[in-house]
């Protein structure tokens, strides 16, 4: 039997409830790849017994608890605000005094079959387009700059209702380091790169890599898709794809770095839904929330069955060691000490941002939340000391797969 913590938060249902209850049985029906079926051990065990962790005890009234290890799995909906907290203190100290740009890349829904088969070569694919096509544009002095972009692009993969909608996040500050690092250029105010011409270069950009990854076989063609290996369909959908129109929004720039800083704490570490947004379980059906951006962004509700919830989630479940967060330019890791000193020393900042304390788990939570876990729920009073681990009652060999880090660094 698993024992759970209690529950903190408003959340009634989680993600793990509707694992534990209908994911045997979806298991049993569906044959699911090794990935699929860690990320679903993960979460189902998370904050439970079978990962161990430790009793607690108030030094004042004698009130004790236990307190049980977390997955951190990536897709995991509990495990995200310390990971989140640690990626934000890091990128806090890299934010410029200037305008942020907003980007965002979407690749067309004829490509979704293909990307479910091909999460990795389809997703390196749209980085690539993205940085080669916001670099491109950055070192053309028509457009108003020629110099050294840099940038952050975050992957999504899902739309509110848990359906497959592949795009590219990008956060840019409002300027460029000139190639000889003599000088900073401020961009227009009011837009970065004109994003119907942005549009057409990035669809050309990918589906030349498209092209090339069909040509070298490093795509796959399973099932249902099958026809696609066959150089006539393939080559119909690439048509298809010249004929349509790519999106690429630009949102209105951000007013200076502290905006900034409270988008990447809502974006970065999303999955694909939050506990919150679940409104009930029952019956084999799954209730969850969801806003409709064709009708005003209006809250809604949808249900569907709990094998049809386990289908979507696991849709936006990324390969093995997929890094859905990536610096370009001079953001970049190869440069980012040198080319971001620069920048900061030609905005009036000292080139080297302030060193960031180390903070205890205790200490994040209390910044994170409000609630400082070290206080006894019971009394209100005392402390809650450590007095005994709780062993795993996993076998290392059962163990979800260790946190992947979800950053790399690229120029």
């Amino acid at each position: 039997m698993i024992t759970r913590q209690p529950r903190t938060g408003n959340a009634r249902y989680e993600v793990a409830d509707i694992f534990r209850r209908y994911g045997p049985l979806y298991r049993h029906q569906v044959s699911l790849p090794r990935s699929h079926r860690n990320v679903m051990h993960a979460i189902e065990v998370c904050r439970t017994s079978e990962l161990g962790g430790h009793l607690e005890r108030c030094d004042s009234c004698g009130y004790e608890r236990n307190a049980y290890n977390s997955c951190r799995n990536r897709h995991c909906p509990k495990c995200q605000s310390v990971a989140k907290a640690d990626w934000l203190e890091k990128r806090k100290a890299e934010l410029l005094p200037v305008d942020y740009f907003h980007t965002v890349f979407t690749i067309p829904h004829e490509l979704n079959p293909i990307t479910l088969c091909n999460k990795k070569t389809i997703f390196d694919i749209l980085f690539k387009a993205v940085a080669e096509t916001l670099q491109e544009f950055a070192s053309d002095p028509k457009h108003g700059l020629g110099g050294k972009i840099g940038f952050t692009s975050i992957l999504h993969t899902w739309d509110q209702k848990l359906l497959a909608h592949f795009h590219l996040h990008c956060v840019i500050p409002a300027g460029v380091l000139t190639f000889d690092g003599t000088r900073w250029m401020h961009s227009r105010k009011n837009f970065l790169f004109p994003v119907k011409a942005l549009s057409k270069v990035f669809r050309g950009k990918f589906i030349d890599f498209l092209k090339r990854a069909y040509t070298h076989d490093k795509m796959i063609f399973p099932g249902h898709i099958v026809d696609l290996a066959d150089n006539n369909k393939f080559m119909q959908l690439i048509n298809q794809l010249w004929k349509k129109n790519w999106v690429v929004y630009s949102k209105a720039p951000f007013n200076g770095p502290a905006k900034v800083f409270d988008y990447l704490g809502r974006y970065t570490h999303r999955v694909a839904i939050s506990n919150h947004r679940i409104v009930n379980v029952d019956n084999g059906l799954v209730t969850f929330s969801y806003r409709d951006r064709s009708d005003g962004n209006k809250c809604k509700q949808m249900t569907i069955s709990a094998q049809q919830f386990i289908r979507r989630f696991l849709l936006h479940v990324l390969p093995d060691a997929f890094m859905r967060i990536r610096h370009y330019g001079f953001l970049a890791n190869r440069c980012k000490k040198q080319d971001l000193a620069r920048c900061r020393e030609l905005l009036d900042l000292c080139p080297e941002p302030p060193e960031i304390p180390e903070q205890t788990i205790q200490e994040k939570m209390l910044q994170l939340t409000g609630v400082d876990i070290t206080v006894c729920p019971c009394c209100k009073k005392g402390r809650m000391k450590r007095i005994r681990e709780l062993p795993s009652r996993l076998t290392v060999a059962s163990r979800a797969p260790p946190i992947i880090p979800d950053v790399l660094n690229t120029s």
